[in-house]
Order: structure tokens, then sequence, then C-alpha cells
């Protein structure tokens, strides 16, 4: 089990690691090319990935479940907004940007956070599902 623990933690720290890049290439495009919704919705994927990231990374007994919960819904909603063609006024699409400041680079770090959010949500579904299923052996 703590072999789990530990690759949730890897998970998390790439997730976190993906998220800070990719924060930074936003800043570095600048704020302006994104619309309110799409801002928002970032600063609460922002405000859960970061908050479920340190709770996993200092080892709370609710991290695996956190991670579980919110690690690839985040990813989902991370590559709605930037791997889908523009679809609404929470897009902010890589295919087709022009003059957004969209580079190699941007596309490198969301897929970091992408991967490692899948990762992380994956890592934590492994870990309760054994948690559960001790429980279920130990009755």
């Amino acid at each position: 089990m703590a072999d789990e623990h530990r690759w949730l933690r890897y998970c998390a720290l790439f997730y976190a690691l993906g998220l800070a890049l990719h924060t930074a290439d936003h800043l570095r495009r600048g704020l302006d090319v994104l619309t309110p919704q799409v801002q928002w919705a970032g600063n609460l994927s922002t405000a859960v990935g970061l908050s479920v990231a340190v709770v996993v990374i200092v080892g709370h007994r609710f991290g695996p479940m956190l991670a579980a919960l919110t690690g690839i819904p985040v990813a989902v909603g991370v590559a709605a907004v930037h791997l889908v063609p523009r679809w609404s006024a929470f897009s902010d699409a890589f295919p087709g940007a022009h003059n957004t400041g969209v580079t190699a680079l941007s596309w490198t770090v969301v897929l970091v956070e992408i991967v490692g959010a899948v990762a992380m949500g994956v890592a934590g579904i492994a870990i309760v599902r054994g948690q559960r299923a001790a429980q279920v052996r130990s009755t």
C-alpha cells in the first residue's frame, strides 16, 4: 500500500508541475485573450487542483478519495477548454488559435497538466478500490 501512496504523490507532483507551467503560460500569453468564463473556470479548477495536490502530497487520509473524485474531471475540463476547437465562451481553443500566443510550449504544458490530472485520478481510484476491497475482506 505504501507504494501506491508514493505513486499517488508522484502523480500529484507531476500534475502540480503541469498546473504551474500552464498557469505561467497563460500569464505569458496574456489574460486578455481569455473570456471571463474561461478565467473563472480556470481559477476554480486551479484552486481545486492545487488544494487536492497539496492534500495528497502531505499524505492526508482523504487524499486518495479527493484525487479519485477530481483528477479525471479536471483533466476532461482542461481538455475541453484547450484541445477541442472553439465551441463556446468556455473555450480557449488551441486548434486554430491565431494571435493568442499559443506555441508548442503551450501545447506541451497543457498536456502535462492533463496527463498528470488523469494519472492522479487513476492512482486515487486504485487506492480507494484497494481500501474498499480490504474492508470487504476483513468483514
